[in-house]
């Protein structure tokens, strides 16, 4: 049931937006969030300046527990197969990707990064990275090598990333203060 509307979704958006122009602009966004890229680029500026290397850290943070969570643990767990296995017929704009497809490492690691953002950042700069992050996701639906299910399941784990950073974050820095004044006392 839930992968026969998954299939429905995935053929709208073939029949809808397939074009030679979004092919390219798709391939561009999924390859912006190979390996989570562009999060590790924007996180190691952020760690340059002072002033945001905090959040740079945390953003850092949350790619780790994607990683984690979500590639090693989540994906191996469900062990889904990715959607174009089933229907040869597709022909990928990209090289096939390894592994199993639940949930989508690209979003999990794109919205964990920007959920971090939102908490940290104005508008003005969360605005476009959710943005980034919603264009990267639609990519893996547009080149057919996720399903919508794939890519909400993401977008949740991407939530609890960040969620799991900044806690880990405060935590071990309160340990920090403790350990440092402790030390200070004696």
């Amino acid at each position: 049931m839930i992968q026969d509307l998954d299939y429905r979704i995935l053929d709208f958006i073939q029949e809808t937006f397939r074009s030679n122009v979004m092919d390219k602009i798709m391939k561009f966004f999924t390859f912006l969030g190979d390996n989570g890229l562009v999060w590790i680029i924007i996180c190691i500026i952020l760690l340059i300046f002072r002033k945001t290397r905090k959040v740079g850290f945390i953003g850092l943070l949350s790619l780790l527990f994607s990683l984690l969570i979500n590639d090693q643990i989540l994906k191996n767990l469900v062990a889904r197969d990715r959607p174009f296995v089933s229907r040869p017929e597709i022909i990928l704009l990209i090289e096939a990707p390894s592994g199993y497809s639940f949930p989508s490492g690209h979003t999990s690691s794109s919205f964990g990064v920007a959920f971090v953002f939102s908490r940290f950042f104005k508008k003005r700069i969360t605005i476009p990275t959710f943005i980034l992050a919603s264009l990267i996701a639609f990519s893996r639906l547009y080149l057919f090598v996720h399903f919508p299910t794939d890519v909400l399941a993401g977008l949740l784990v991407g939530f609890i990333d960040a969620f799991l950073a900044v806690l880990v974050f405060n935590q071990g820095k309160k340990l920090y203060y403790r350990i440092k004044n402790k030390e200070s006392i004696n």
